[in-house]
């Protein structure tokens, strides 16, 4: 494998609330890596099926899960995680939102780290703590940091683009920044959310739903570019072609390097 990579998904975050949560590693970032702030989700622009289109690189609609609840695909694609695990790579998932789990078939991942985000204050901040751990003491050559506060004790709580929410978007670029500077000589980082939000809510195909940002952070991206047409249906392929790992001919995706 050519890189290692480190996928963090901030669960909800609009470009607007990204750049307006008041958080100064938001600029920094947009100077150290490539970005994309009119990416693309599917939809329905829900958690579940955002992150297997994101882990699989096809639609919901070939995925076969289209809620939050999920539905083994008839038509199995080959996803992200069992591309990693067939090459002998070692791949680690540390998420706040159980149902992350079926991202994954079983025999594929070495950690799957769950703590629940209502039973602690700043779960995604521990969560981070525990990621960082087992990065220093196993040098992994992927990683998943799924963090959620975002979505739950922010958009869905309170309410997209309150303060609560920008809050909860500053406090997970706190965390980012923390990855970044910890493991960015190692690894590849790349940033993203699964969908946006509005009111309440998502799962819509209203803008505010549909377009999210996106962060790449490695030698292999230039500084201070913003990339076009990009879907969240790139990332699988984008990280295949990091890692040196062969591309499923059904993905849909394209990769970004």
């Amino acid at each position: 494998m050519n890189n290692k990579v480190i996928l963090i998904s901030i669960d909800g975050m609009r470009p607007d609330g990204f750049m307006q949560c008041g958080n100064p590693y938001v600029e920094e970032l947009m100077k150290i890596g490539s970005f994309a702030l009119d990416a693309q989700t599917v939809f329905p622009s829900v958690t579940l099926p955002c992150h297997m289109s994101m882990f699989h690189s096809v639609t919901p609609e070939r995925h076969g899960t289209t809620t939050n609840l999920y539905m083994p695909q008839v038509r199995p694609v080959d996803g992200l995680c069992e591309q990693i695990s067939r090459a002998g790579g070692i791949c680690g998932f540390f998420f706040g939102w159980e149902p992350i789990r079926d991202l994954s078939r079983p025999g594929s991942l070495q950690i799957a780290n769950y703590r629940n985000a209502y039973s602690f204050d700043h779960s995604d901040a521990i969560l981070t703590d525990q990621a960082l751990t087992y990065i220093d003491q196993v040098h992994p050559d992927f990683v998943f940091l799924y963090l959620v506060e975002t979505d739950e004790k922010g958009g869905h709580d309170v309410g997209w683009m309150s303060d609560t929410y920008l809050n909860y978007i500053s406090w997970a670029i706190d965390n980012v920044k923390r990855v970044i500077e910890a493991c960015g000589e190692e690894y590849t980082v790349l940033i993203t959310a699964d969908h946006g939000g509005h009111d309440r809510m998502h799962g819509t195909d209203l803008p505010e739903d549909m377009t999210i940002p996106m962060m790449f952070v490695g030698k292999e991206f230039t500084p201070g570019k913003a990339l076009e047409r990009v879907s969240i249906l790139d990332l699988a392929p984008t990280i295949a072609t990091l890692m040196n790992l062969p591309i499923p001919r059904e993905w849909e995706g394209r990769s970004l390097v």
